[in-house]
């Protein structure tokens, strides 16, 4: 039996990054089967990413009376405090982050904006007005150069090998920091490899896609030989909800803290990983049967910051909500083909 202690319906939920990827998606799951819930979305819609996709995403989540969406950033602190002022949110997902193992290492700055100085004004604003829960993005990136696998949140995370990285560790240290000194209730999500229909267009699966239709070269790291713990969409929001309603009790130190893992605990092999997808865009029809794969592909080494294996342990996942992530990398693939199908031809 799953002890929920915090209830959703009926209460003010705060999503940041609420027209992202995950924050789109949580955001409806929200208001669609939870009884009385609002759903206040932040997100400044910036163009790190194709923003039709954004503008999309806001659009289908205005159908929704109990949706109010505000555009802003997480980094103006005036801002945040008067988005708590206002709606005083009993439970926060704090989503908004700038994403991308690669970004990080040509543009900096916008990581200390949005996951430092971003995170901070959450922090503050759940400190000032207290709120149930917080919950926030962490990434498996903070596993970095590890070599125990799988990774498991207990084991050490001091080798991080992106400023990304970095920021998601600091974001924990200071989420701890937050709930030893003012009591806040936080728990910390490391998400693996998140991929589905309408997902992030920078992410190797919708990269491919786009190359591969334009008739471009797709190039595969370190040869083909590094491994990703892909966690299906649908799975990583059936986690978030399950753990927005878990809020920590204290622990051997008195802390109201928890991270776990959200991961589908079966690594792929890139190459089979491609190979899947190649088949299910010719399935949908996003590209023609007789398309020539093998002079599309490029096989080169590994780039800075990438790790070989992503790999979750998700015992804790499982012993403390009765799930993991179970959708296969043929199912989740082929919905993102034929959402991309929908969505780009037609």
């Amino acid at each position: 039996m799953v002890n929920f202690n915090v209830t959703l319906s009926n209460k003010t939920v705060l999503v940041t990054g609420a027209v992202g990827f995950i924050g789109a998606n949580l955001s409806k799951r929200l208001l669609e089967t939870v009884n009385g819930i609002k759903v206040i979305g932040l997100d400044s819609v910036n163009d790190y990413y194709d923003v039709s996709l954004k503008e999309a995403r806001i659009k289908q989540l205005d159908n929704f009376d109990n949706f109010t969406f505000i555009k802003g950033n997480i980094a103006d602190k005036t801002l945040v405090e008067s988005v708590f002022e206002k709606y005083k949110p009993q439970v926060v997902v704090n989503l908004a982050a700038q994403a991308g193992v690669r970004y990080s290492i040509t543009n900096p700055d916008a990581y200390i904006e949005s996951n430092l100085v971003g995170f901070f004004n959450i922090l503050e604003a759940c400190r000032n007005h207290p709120v149930e829960h917080l919950v926030y993005a962490s990434s498996s990136s903070v596993y970095g150069s590890n070599k125990k696998i799988p990774y498991s949140t207990e084991d050490k995370v001091d080798n991080p090998v992106s400023l990304y990285a970095a920021t998601k560790k600091s974001n924990e240290l200071m989420a701890h920091a937050y709930s030893k000194l003012y009591d806040i209730p936080s728990t910390g999500l490391r998400f693996f490899t998140v991929y589905g229909p309408a997902g992030r267009p920078d992410m190797a699966y919708f990269g491919f896609t786009n190359k591969l239709l334009a008739g471009d070269t797709i190039q595969i790291f370190n040869y083909g030989n590094c491994k990703r713990d892909f966690t299906y969409i649908d799975d990583i929001v059936t986690g978030v909800v399950n753990v927005m309603q878990k809020a920590p009790d204290a622990n051997a130190y008195g802390v109201k803290y928890k991270v776990y893992n959200i991961g589908n605990n079966q690594p792929e092999n890139l190459l089979d990983f491609v190979d899947i997808l190649q088949q299910e865009l010719v399935r949908a029809g996003v590209l023609p049967e007789d398309y020539d794969f093998e002079a599309h592909k490029q096989l080169v080494p590994m780039q800075p910051g990438d790790v070989e294996m992503t790999y979750a342990d998700v015992d804790e996942l499982v012993r403390d909500f009765n799930f993991k992530p179970s959708t296969s990398l043929r199912d989740g693939l082929r919905a993102f083909a034929q959402w991309y199908k929908e969505f780009y031809i037609k």
